[in-house]
């Protein structure tokens, strides 16, 4: 589980455990949703269509055996259900035309779906109707935990409570998942606000992560690694949960604040009809897109100026050396800002990279 994301819960668990800290429990935890909800919300800008309703790890009952769509689907019904039907006993959000705007096919948490029927449900959702009926339920909840008190944490469920879970059929009778009804009517309010309005967060964000990597790298394989600015993907510290700016998984910081999610290199370079910046004689003097940071970014330019002198399996050759010989993430941190400063260190490190073979 995330550290921070995890001590943040703890902390909250042990403030909402005392009248006296109460307050402060509950302000924390409206702080873990909102961050959590941030985490989510970037996912909205960055994932392309198709990464919602594929399935890398496979079928299976651990919560990365899913899709990132279904996920999202889950946790926000599973809120829905057990804030508004389970405790406040009135209108779930999603009666509020939700399954028409998310084109779901069904009404329940989906528990009930396998692998193949869970690839289909999600291809067939609308993710931004989604992301939008999971905001409305976070602030329909929010607005619920700040009107709770601490003696409404002791809140027991009864078999009516039960009957108007089952009358409502947002939990399908198939036994791989009625049993949900029993777990939640088990618990207390506060049980209830520990899971699943905070830790089920937190496993299927994890789970969610989990697979939009696994799609990253397998969408990686075969492409060329250099970037089209000429960084390289295989040694860039974000490799891990970064498809690369040469697939529809391109999650580079750069890329994720510009227009589409197309840094205006890649842009620049698809029109052109160029392989990357390296091979335009502009580099050198080029501003645009990430080269307009100048001195944050002139050791990306040496690279790809090294690459217009030397060749790709060259610079290859080169850039695993230096990170073989030294660590660090950014290469500025070893190649500095200055344009000619930065190509002379890069020369040196050819030369001890072919003195080394």
């Amino acid at each position: 589980m995330n550290k921070e994301w995890s001590e943040k819960n703890k902390k909250m668990q042990a403030l909402i455990a005392k009248e006296s800290t109460f307050a402060d429990g509950i302000k924390t935890l409206l702080e873990l949703r909102n961050e959590l909800f941030d985490v989510i919300s970037y996912g909205a800008r960055i994932y392309p269509a198709e990464a919602y309703y594929q399935m890398p790890c496979g079928d299976g009952h651990q919560n990365h055996h899913a899709t990132i769509g279904w996920s999202l689907w889950h946790v926000f019904r599973i809120e829905d259900i057990v804030v508004h039907t389970l405790i406040l006993q009135d209108k779930q959000i999603f009666e509020n035309g939700w399954k028409a705007k998310t084109k779901s096919t069904i009404i329940t948490t989906g528990n009930e779906l396998d692998g193949k029927q869970m690839i289909e449900f999600s291809k067939k959702l609308d993710m931004k109707a989604v992301y939008e009926y999971a905001k409305a339920v976070m602030d329909s909840t929010n607005e619920f935990l700040k009107n709770l008190k601490f003696a409404d944490l002791k809140k027991k469920f009864t078999a009516a409570d039960k009957e108007r879970l089952v009358a409502s059929k947002c939990v399908s009778t198939d036994e791989s998942t009625f049993w949900l009804i029993d777990y939640w009517c088990g618990k207390t309010v506060k049980g209830l606000i520990q899971m699943p309005m905070s830790r089920h967060w937190i496993m299927h964000l994890e789970a969610i992560d989990y697979i939009k990597n696994k799609l990253c790298q397998k969408a990686k394989k075969g492409v060329n690694l250099i970037a089209y600015c000429g960084l390289y993907c295989k040694q860039c510290f974000l490799t891990a949960w970064c498809g690369s700016c040469r697939t529809v998984y391109n999650t580079c910081s750069f890329a994720t604040e510009s227009p589409d999610g197309v840094c205006p290199n890649t842009a620049c370079c698809k029109e052109k009809g160029l392989e990357g910046c390296y091979e335009c004689d502009e580099l050198y003097n080029c501003h645009k897109g990430f080269y307009a940071l100048d001195e944050e970014t002139n050791a990306v330019r040496v690279l790809g100026l090294f690459i217009q002198k030397y060749g790709k399996k060259e610079f290859i050759k080169v850039i695993d050396f230096m990170h073989q010989s030294v660590k660090f993430q950014k290469v500025q941190e070893v190649i500095g800002c200055d344009i000619d400063k930065g190509l002379k260190i890069m020369e040196d490190w050819r030369k001890k990279a072919i003195l080394r073979q």
